[in-house]
């Protein structure tokens, strides 16, 4: 992919709308197609031994560069720029040394498993059976959850998927389903002309991730829908008792605009089980009710669990409600009903209620500590290099480069889990502590969904945020135990911190506690993406943290830092796996 064509900007119209609370989601039902294509293990194929061997990539930027807007919705949905969110904000200490701690994939081993420097990392994690998976842009390990040791290469995810060195892959996602015993490991792929898309799905074929998976392809291509054909971006993924559940936000494939999101039902069951035919229902709930539906996250439940088994099994999603990103103080509940109907005539039913919330709204990017010039070639050796002969001439310089800026991401709604009841979520928002200026903080949710007869309801149960006088926390992620006991992921970077993967604890009682870092950032961030040849002065982070609970009711954490290890000519990112007991 050359790196012009993946940088995409998007033009969104805005679209005038009033929902009520309630409604019906109106939304075009079919049936997806999902094929079995073959089958995958851990076995190492394209492979490179120099950094020379390496090309450029960030992820996709269809969802990264894309602006929501919408002319508001229920009132008071749309707030005043005063009402910017004021917590007190969080303290901040270093995390106990006895915590289960230590560094996952870097950006060097996925490039030299790939083939590609790729930032952000996109983080994926599942925990189980004493196994812990990590998949990042592009390269997936397994590690011995007792010690931390690495039981198999970091292996490329287009080999991995057994697709071709070039195939454009994103946005990675995994989950251990203690339910049926196995891992699902998923992968945005698009065709090399840009005309098809499929979410890639492997399943291990036993309760073993170290083992074989089959592969199953979920089109995502619309080519009904006018305007199209268009494709699903950033899968996300959820499980109930019933069905697998698959998220995108769909683009146009030639115009990027924007046209709604997807969601896909699949019969887990038969995922597990590696059948040939596999049952689905898919939705496609499109942009005149935009913008609810956009980056819908569906709910994981943990090890233990209640799944929900009312309206004959129910998948939950949340999702933010913002307007033109200016601030807002409603998010969504979304119910998809009578999933047990997957195994034999899907007949799947949606609905929605929204919610009234704290104020959110989307967060500034990440200032980091202020670095001199002087101090360039050790600490940012390529906003030095890129000033200077001979790298700055080889693309067109050279530049007058400073330190970037890292992003924050905008205030959509991250991973779900339900449990104890209760929805549990986090996004990014900008807030203002008492003491410094508006930087990015977190805002958390704990929502109880019920249903009135054959009707949603949805309470807010308990919210709340958690911040960082002066400095910025960002890419939040909540793991929740069958308990209802928590931990919440995510970076901490600013004036003070070079971006650092910390955690809080969290219940929905008493919310969040003190951040904690868990590994302090060695260097700033120098990456590709925030310099003017490659990008602007922000670069890209995260897409995302990572949280999920463990047979023990643990939690374990994976997240975005800078560790003090060999790094790539254009990236230095890492990250760091941790177990807490909530």
């Amino acid at each position: 992919m050359n790196i012009n064509t993946a940088l995409k900007t998007l033009a969104i119209p805005v679209f005038a709308f009033s929902l009520p609370l309630h409604a019906t989601v109106p939304a075009t039902s079919g049936v997806a197609t999902i094929t079995k294509i073959g089958s995958t293990s851990f076995q190492v194929g394209a492979s490179f031994t120099s950094e020379s061997d390496l090309r450029l990539r960030p992820s996709l930027e269809m969802d990264h560069s894309f602006q929501k807007g919408g002319s508001g919705s229920q009132s008071p949905a749309r707030v005043p720029a005063s009402h910017v969110p004021k917590p007190a904000g969080n303290s901040i200490a270093q995390a106990p040394a006895s915590l289960m701690s230590f560094d996952g994939l870097t950006v060097r081993q996925q490039g030299l498993a790939s083939g590609f420097t790729v930032e952000p990392p996109d983080q994926a994690l599942a925990v189980g059976q004493g196994f812990v998976l990590e998949g990042v842009n592009l390269a997936i390990t397994v590690y011995d959850a007792n010690t931390g040791v690495q039981l198999t290469p970091a292996v490329g995810l287009n080999d991995f998927f057994k697709l071709s060195p070039d195939a454009f892959t994103s946005d990675p996602k995994a989950l251990y389903d203690a339910q049926t015993g196995h891992w699902f490991v998923t992968i945005l792929e698009i065709n090399p002309s840009f005309t098809a898309a499929s979410v890639l799905i492997a399943v291990s074929q036993t309760s073993d991730p170290t083992g074989s998976y089959n592969i199953f392809a979920l089109d995502s291509t619309d080519t009904a829908t006018p305007g199209c054909p268009c494709f699903g971006d950033q899968p996300l993924i959820g499980a109930d008792a019933n069905g697998f559940f698959v998220n995108t936000n769909e683009f146009g494939l030639s115009n990027s605009a924007f046209v709604g999101t997807q969601i896909f039902a699949v019969d887990k069951a038969a995922l597990a089980a590696g059948s040939a035919t596999v049952n689905t229902q898919s939705f496609l709930l499109t942009s005149n009710v935009f913008p609810i539906f956009f980056s819908l996250q569906p709910a994981t439940t943990p090890p233990g669990g209640n799944f929900m088994m009312a309206q004959g099994g129910t998948e939950f999603f949340l999702g933010s409600l913002d307007d033109f990103n200016v601030l807002t103080n409603q998010i969504a509940v979304m119910a998809l009903t009578n999933t047990g109907s997957l195994p034999s005539a899907p007949d799947l039913h949606l609905q929605q209620v929204m919610i009234d919330s704290e104020v959110y709204g989307p967060p500034p990017a990440s200032q980091q500590p202020l670095v001199p010039v002087a101090q360039y070639p050790v600490l940012l050796p390529l906003a030095d290099a890129l000033r200077n002969d001979p790298l700055g001439t080889a693309f067109g310089g050279p530049f007058n480069e400073h330190e970037e800026l890292t992003d924050s991401n905008d205030d959509r709604m991250a991973q779900v889990v339900f449990a104890d009841g209760k929805l549990f979520g986090a996004l990014d928002t900008v807030v203002k502590t008492e003491h410094g200026p508006a930087t990015a903080g977190i805002a958390w949710f704990a929502v109880t969904p019920k249903f009135d007869g054959d009707t949603l309801t949805a309470a807010m149960a308990n919210q709340g945020y958690v911040s960082v006088d002066g400095q910025n926390v960002n890419y939040p992620s909540i793991g929740v135990n069958a308990a209802g006991k928590g931990v919440m992921s995510f970076t901490v970077v600013g004036p003070d911190f070079n971006p650092s993967a910390a955690f809080a604890t969290f219940d929905a009682d008493v919310g969040a506690g003190d951040v904690q870092i868990l590994a302090a950032g060695f260097r700033p961030d120098d990456g590709f993406t925030g310099y003017a040849p490659f990008g602007n002065r922000v670069a890209r982070w995260g897409d995302y943290s990572a949280a999920v609970a463990d047979e023990n009711g643990d939690i374990w954490l994976a997240t975005e830092y800078i560790p003090d290890k060999q790094r790539l000519t254009f990236a230095n990112w890492g990250t760091r796996i941790s177990r807490v007991t909530p």
